[in-house]
């Protein structure tokens, strides 16, 4: 005699032949893209806010009226500050980095902790900058034309810029946005403050043997007017090294 009895699909779960139902709520292996534990640089309305402040405080200091004390201090000639130590510039964090037979791009960051502030993409070699720097001294200037009948942007915003490497035209510099793998060498680089050395290259740009060359040190940023910057590779405590100097002027 037939079972009449309906079918609810349990039965075949005797034999084991079905598997339960996936979960849609398991999440994927490799769907997520890599975090970055880099954090924003300084917002810029802070820094507003002192001024605003540094105004205030400096409106009510002028108040006050103007004391000619009757008697000096004595001042010895040998006690000199050295002004540009502390007043010359504002201390970044720079990083050159490429591949070996790559272009060479440069990172300007507040701090190794910090997400990039400006990402630019020399046309010269990271292996041809590597032989000046072992040569000694090294000055890259970036000049841009002005925009005429236009409002101008601030000099770190310009997007190209005409380089020279010791005196000699080597291309140009571009301005981009930083890149997940340019993020991914700033996350390694995160605890390096000042040094150099090679990371494992992406096997799917260089192949398995590709290695990606950096330098990092602290850059003095000194700003001579809107259309004029400097950055100045410091030294870690004054050990002689390469010397590098980086001239933004727009034209």
């Amino acid at each position: 005699m037939a079972d009449s009895r309906p079918n609810t699909g349990n039965d075949n779960s005797r034999d084991g032949s079905t598997a339960p139902p996936p979960n849609p709520s398991t999440p994927k292996a490799s769907s997520s893209p890599q975090p970055f534990s880099l954090i924003q640089p300084s917002e810029l309305q802070s820094k507003k806010q002192k001024r605003k402040v540094l105004r205030a405080f400096r409106s009510v200091f002028r108040a006050f009226p103007i004391i000619t004390p009757a008697c000096k201090f004595p001042t010895s000639p040998g006690l000199q500050t050295d002004s540009h130590i502390s007043i010359s510039g504002i201390r970044v964090t720079g990083t050159l980095f490429g591949y070996r037979k790559g272009k060479v791009s440069l990172s300007i960051q507040e701090s190794p902790k910090c997400l990039p502030s400006l990402v630019i993409e020399f046309s010269l070699q990271t292996n041809v900058l590597q032989k000046e720097l072992s040569a000694g001294m090294v000055r890259i200037a970036l000049e841009c034309e002005k925009r005429c009948g236009k409002e101008q942007v601030k000099l770190f915003d310009e997007p190209l810029w005409t380089m020279f490497c010791n005196g000699k035209k080597t291309g140009h510099g571009v301005k981009r946005e930083a890149t997940a793998e340019d993020l991914h060498v700033m996350e390694l680089l995160k605890a390096v403050s000042m040094g150099a050395g090679v990371l494992p290259g992406n096997s799917e740009t260089e192949g398995v043997d590709g290695e990606l060359a950096y330098i990092r040190a602290f850059f003095d940023r000194v700003v001579g007017s809107k259309d004029c910057e400097t950055l100045y590779m410091l030294s870690p405590d004054g050990n002689t090294g390469p010397d590098l100097c980086i001239f933004l002027v727009r034209m």
